[in-house]
């Protein structure tokens, strides 16, 4: 039986770069988490849609919003609705089945780093049919759709058994419960030398691994423990839990701290040579080796520079794509390889028009968020296997191949400063603020910094000519370094201000510096011209990283 519901909409359901995103309890009242289903559902019709993936990352809520999703799907007519067996699947890894399968789309519930559970965070976004977040044009659609809502269909039927795989027959549709370990693992064999990555492991190389209670969990034991024969004690709280255990969820050096300080900070024989951290759904990513914490965009960079080396980019490279606040080391790399280095808005998004038009093999994020044109999503599992397969060939340390590629490329200094949750208005206030004072820095000299240009970032896809405005005060400096600060759409309380800090010195420079040392005269310079923590009313940032 269909049922008809009536509703009115809520004020509050645009999507922001990863989906809509708000407090678990938010999403609980009475129609909150229909009203958007259904207008994802009706977007998907719009566009001939008849299939759906539905999963997510096992944070509190999942479990019941999947089988709400599923009801609502069959009552919209949706004929092929695929479920991840125990509604567990990780973000890459849905991306891969969409793509591999020739599916319409899909539903991943997530809110990605953020904190889980019933006082905590929750969120929903929508994949197309390539794999990739919505874009833009389909996420404004969605919103208008929740803005006019006045009724939702749902079918009135029993919960689906999600524990068991196989394929049933519910009304008009098609239920498939399917393992969403396996296509995703097959993937991984295909881009890697894992035979080699266990040669490398089974002669000493020591690694850690921590999927901090979330998705990647299964995915690390299906292919560590069951491929490459690693015991137990390479994987950290790889149980995927509906709070994370109670931890923030967020691979950096704040929420992780105590596999860095084992790491990066550990002078014994017992520390790994390797280790690595993942987000919730698992598509971010933490690399670390022994006494070296390495950034998320030296990551992006030496992974381009050394491509070659792993089975499923020995072709080369068609170019790499970064956001706008990545450090510009992917740059340096692309340069001496000749090929194009674009420069994007934050947000996944906004590379899947490269990706899909084979302008770029590789991107990423300062956010922790790296990935290739294997999906259309940033992959956190796939960054490691990466990294260990590099390692495997060269035979180098960590620390020796990130100091070799500073000795070749040059270092980019880098470093982002997070206010969070910083009260709406005073963020607002404070970017006005802050673009009306940027003409009168251009071409002067301030503070000892002579400012080269300066600009509110604004980009024109080059597939579909579509423009993004708005994305970032960015200040450019005569030596190359940079200020950038934005307002981040990730969180749910408040509005998170990011400062990023970035010096490059050349390959014959001092490449030695602490971080924190060599960007200071940049905090200095942004806190005297822009009076920054006083402006967010903060005295120092929340996160380091």
């Amino acid at each position: 039986m269909i049922k008809t519901i009536q509703t009115t909409p809520f004020d509050d359901q645009k999507p922001g770069t990863s989906g809509l995103r708000k407090r678990t309890r938010v999403f609980m009242q009475p129609n909150y988490l229909e009203n958007f289903v259904q207008s994802i559902l009706l977007e998907l019709k719009e566009t001939g849609g008849n299939s759906l993936v539905i999963g997510g990352d096992g944070r509190y809520y999942n479990h019941k919003a999947i089988q709400t999703i599923i009801k609502m799907a069959l009552a919209n007519g949706i004929e092929h609705i695929h479920v991840a067996k125990n509604g567990l699947l990780s973000t890459p890894a849905a991306s891969h089945f969409i793509r591999k399968y020739g599916i319409s789309g899909g539903i991943i519930l997530s809110a990605s780093h953020n904190p889980g559970g019933i006082d905590e965070d929750f969120g929903i976004k929508f994949n197309t049919a390539n794999g990739g977040p919505a874009p833009e044009s389909v996420t404004n659609s969605i919103y208008y759709k929740t803005r006019n809502i006045t009724h939702y269909l749902i079918a009135d039927i029993p919960d689906i058994d999600m524990d068991s795989m196989g394929t049933a027959q519910v009304l008009q549709g098609t239920i498939h419960v399917f393992d969403g370990i396996y296509d995703y693992v097959q993937l991984m064999e295909a881009l890697f030398d894992l035979a080699r990555i266990k040669e490398l492991l089974e002669n000493g190389f020591s690694l850690r691994l921590d999927a901090m209670n979330a998705a990647t969990g299964p995915y690390l034991k299906a292919i560590f423990q069951d491929r490459l024969n690693m015991g137990e004690e390479t994987l950290l709280r790889c149980i995927p839990l509906e709070d994370f255990g109670g931890i923030h969820p967020d691979p950096n050096l704040k929420y992780a701290a105590s596999l860095v300080k084992s790491v990066v900070e550990g002078h014994s024989a017992s520390s790994p040579d390797f280790a690595a951290a993942f987000d919730g759904d698992g598509d971010r990513n933490m690399i670390l080796g022994r006494e070296i914490f390495v950034t998320p965009s030296d990551s992006l960079a030496i992974l381009a520079a050394n491509a070659t080396l792993a089975p499923g980019y020995r072709a080369g490279l068609k170019g790499i794509a970064r956001s706008m606040p990545t450090s510009q080391a992917a740059d340096k790399v692309a340069e001496q390889l000749g090929i194009p280095c674009f420069e994007t808005p934050t947000g996944w998004k906004f590379f899947g028009n490269l990706l899909d038009a084979d302008l770029v093999t590789l991107c990423g994020e300062e956010s922790f968020g790296t990935g290739s044109n294997h999906v259309r999503e940033k992959d956190g599992v796939w960054a490691a296997l990466f990294w260990l397969n590099i390692l495997a060939v060269t035979r180098k340390s960590v620390k020796e191949l990130v100091q070799g590629h500073w000795r070749r490329f040059g270092r980019n200094y880098y470093s982002r400063h997070d206010y969070e949750a910083v009260d709406t208005s005073l963020a607002q206030a404070f970017m006005k603020r802050s673009e009306e004072l940027l003409p009168s820095l251009n071409g002067n000299t301030v503070f000892g910094l002579a400012v080269k240009t300066t600009d509110n970032f604004s980009y024109v896809d080059p597939v579909d000519h579509s423009m993004t405005q708005r994305q970032g005060i960015r200040i450019v400096f005569e030596d190359g370094s940079r200020v950038v600060f934005r307002p981040s759409g990730t969180g749910t309380q408040g509005v998170t201000i990011r400062l990023y800090l970035e010096r490059y010195e050349t390959p014959h420079g001092n490449l030695s510096l602490h971080t924190q040392e060599a960007v200071q005269a940049l905090v200095n310079w942004t806190e005297h011209v822009f009076d920054l923590r006083k402006s967010l009313h903060k005295t120092a940032p929340d996160v380091i990283t």
